[in-house]
């Protein structure tokens, strides 16, 4: 498996702490990796927009995630 070195600053490594909660760092950044990459999957014209709409259950606009 390849290795990854990454320099990060004292916050993001705090955040990875928090989120990691009873799994590894390097798990939270593979999930958000994963997370980025099903969510970029999911805009059909990557020209346009990329954008996400999280909904409800009655299909309500709850929040959008715009993807770089």
């Amino acid at each position: 498996m390849p290795r990854l070195t990454l320099d990060i600053d004292d916050k993001f490594n705090q955040s990875l702490t928090e989120l990691a909660n009873g799994t590894t760092k390097a798990e939270v950044i593979r999930r958000a990796v994963a997370t980025y990459q099903y969510l970029k999957s999911q805009v059909p014209d990557q020209s346009s927009g990329k954008r996400v709409s999280i909904t409800d259950a009655d299909g309500n606009v709850q929040k959008d995630v715009i993807l770089p």
